[in-house]
């Protein structure tokens, strides 16, 4: 993928609100653990953890506790709102382990908040879905989607020219490049199926027509398309896999970059490392080691909807068989990220400027 070719006091009121945005869209508790040696504190992107209380992570959770008697506290935002945290409290530490999508991963390790630790059954997590230096792993395979209201349209738009139709204004929406992880994938792929930053911009800004607008948190959205106030919006499958039970009127879709063209996506992975100057260090990576254990991959398909990264472990259940069938016919490519965070914010900027975001 290529790299491209406001006044500031009105730009130092946006940044001001913005952090205090992203503090109030965390949810979770933290501080006040630092002392109690049997607690890890996650920050996570959202998505593997349910309000229904059956997630994934709710799983995972309550057996590290049963395991080791470490109960989790538990953090949640936006892929990129989480790192931002985590920059801010880098004089005062508070957490412990980082779980987030790419390119944020590869962020939080450029500004030296991760500590190097590979966990045990690394081994057996392919190479490019880890940091050859140890500071962060994939622990859940994952992929970009979209997603659309299944009682309202018959059919989901098959190519990006489709979401452009009239009938999506004000019905569609896809969270922020630049501080969602899902929502700097549609950018991207936007870019690979374009053919490059100066098509995709022109395209994206031709999708703002119908865009409702920012949205810092792309769970945000799947409740929004169940009920009918969206029609589209994006995702990944993990997530909207795991909440279609509770949330039955959407289904996944991606779109092709042309008519008659297969339908594409690209690999969105979770991973985590454990947080450089972590109150409880050894318990995050006690927690590093249960993600990856053989036993907790085996249940990434059935209980969180997701994919193993562990190339020893292969989903079976009828969510594995599920998971295959939409994921079947569909194009899977794997951006450069190390390109992606060196061009960041270039891309973002571009971004911003043909959306006039």
């Amino acid at each position: 993928m290529p790299a491209t070719d406001r006044n500031p006091r009105t730009a130092a009121l946006g940044a001001a609100a913005l952090a205090l945005g992203l503090t109030a869209a965390l949810t979770g508790c933290s501080g006040g653990t630092a002392d109690d040696p049997d607690v890890v504190t996650v920050y996570s992107a959202d998505g593997l953890r349910l309000e229904s209380g059956d997630g994934f992570f709710d799983k995972v959770f309550a057996d590290f506790e049963k395991e080791t008697g470490i109960r989790v506290e538990y953090v949640e935002g936006g892929s990129g709102e989480v790192v931002q945290r985590l920059t801010r409290e880098s004089a005062n530490t508070q957490a412990d382990v980082l779980v987030t999508l790419p390119p944020f991963i590869q962020q939080a390790q450029g500004r030296g908040l991760l500590a190097p630790y590979e966990p045990a059954g690394a081994e057996k997590v392919p190479e490019d879905a880890k940091d050859p230096d140890g500071s962060w792993t994939a622990v859940v395979d994952n992929y970009l989607c979209f997603i659309y209201n299944t009682e309202q349209l018959e059919e989901p738009p098959e190519t990006w020219d489709d979401l452009l139709a009239p009938e999506y204004e004000g019905r569609l929406q896809y969270s922020t490049p630049g501080v969602a992880g899902d929502g700097t994938a549609v950018m991207l792929k936007a870019m690979h199926d374009f053919g490059g930053l100066e098509p995709a911009m022109e395209y994206l800004g031709d999708l703002q027509a119908n865009n409702v607008g920012p949205s810092s948190s792309t769970g945000a959205l799947a409740p929004k398309v169940d009920k009918g106030e969206l029609l589209i919006a994006n995702g990944d499958v993990q997530m909207n896999f795991a909440n279609m039970e509770s949330m039955p009127s959407q289904g996944i879709f991606f779109p092709a970059a042309e008519e008659g063209e297969a339908p594409s996506t690209l690999s969105l992975p979770y991973s985590a490392g454990v947080v450089q100057g972590a109150p409880h260090t050894e318990n995050a990576r006690l927690f590093l080691d249960h993600l990856l254990s053989k036993e907790v991959q085996e249940q990434v398909s059935e209980v969180g909807g997701g994919f193993p990264v562990r190339t020893d472990v292969e989903p079976d259940g009828a969510n594995a068989d599920r998971l295959a069938e939409i994921m079947d016919g569909v194009e899977v490519f794997s951006p450069d990220w190390v390109e992606v965070d060196e061009n960041f914010d270039a891309y973002v900027s571009a971004w911003e400027e043909a959306t006039g975001s």
